[in-house]
């Protein structure tokens, strides 16, 4: 099972990492970090830097395709060369996914148009402008494409999808192999839930940062 994970400057570290914890235990795995050209990518905050082991360029196929997030994937939406290579490779894999703004560059690039699919919820509603269906679950899957909203959520969709791919028994494995049994000190992960203050500031964030 060939597995890419797609680096870029501006990436999210664990919109990658998150889901590499799981895929990377499949029977059969074989993980890729690959970006625009071999050597590293930073961190959308720049205190971190993941290695890319090869460069798009030398990747003709997959049979899964992860796109992570982060405020580097404004600029990819744009940039017809990434997005080319993504449909190409698209062509081959059995699943494509990706986490929080990852859903921006996979829409940008044809694939989600009449798809439910979700994002990072600041960005959800921009899908639309890519002819996807935005939906607010954590993680959604329409036929070959998998989504998963922001960040941690990708987590869960590599749980999720181990558990399609080699049931739940092992899923369940992965999980507690990871000790994944979030409780966090505040019940503010999502919009809804989160004091009206709080959700601006993010939303202040991600206009600033767009």
């Amino acid at each position: 099972m060939d597995i890419v994970i797609y680096l870029f400057e501006g990436i999210t570290a664990l919109d990658a990492v998150g889901p590499y914890e799981v895929l990377t235990r499949l029977p059969g795995a074989n993980v890729r970090f690959v970006g625009p050209e071999r050597g590293s990518a930073r961190t959308d905050n720049g205190a971190l830097a993941l290695v890319c082991d090869a460069g798009r360029d030398e990747i003709e196929r997959a049979d899964i395709l992860l796109m992570p997030g982060g405020f580097g994937t404004r600029r990819l939406e744009g940039d017809e060369e990434l997005l080319e290579w993504v449909r190409r490779i698209d062509r081959t894999t059995t699943t494509t996914m990706s986490v929080c703004t990852g859903a921006m560059v996979l829409a940008a690039a044809g694939l989600l148009e009449g798809r439910e699919a979700t994002t990072h919820w600041v960005s959800l509603e921009r899908l639309a402008e890519y002819g996807a269906v935005p939906t607010e679950r954590r993680v959604v899957t329409s036929g070959k494409y998998i989504t998963a909203a922001g960040v941690s959520a990708g987590i869960d969709m590599a749980l999720e999808f181990a558990a399609r791919t080699a049931g739940d028994e092992l899923a369940m494995t992965l999980q507690l192999g990871i000790e994944y049994d979030p409780a966090p000190p505040f019940d503010c992960g999502s919009p809804r839930k989160a004091p009206p203050e709080i959700a601006e500031s993010i939303r202040a964030r991600f206009r600033a940062r767009s």
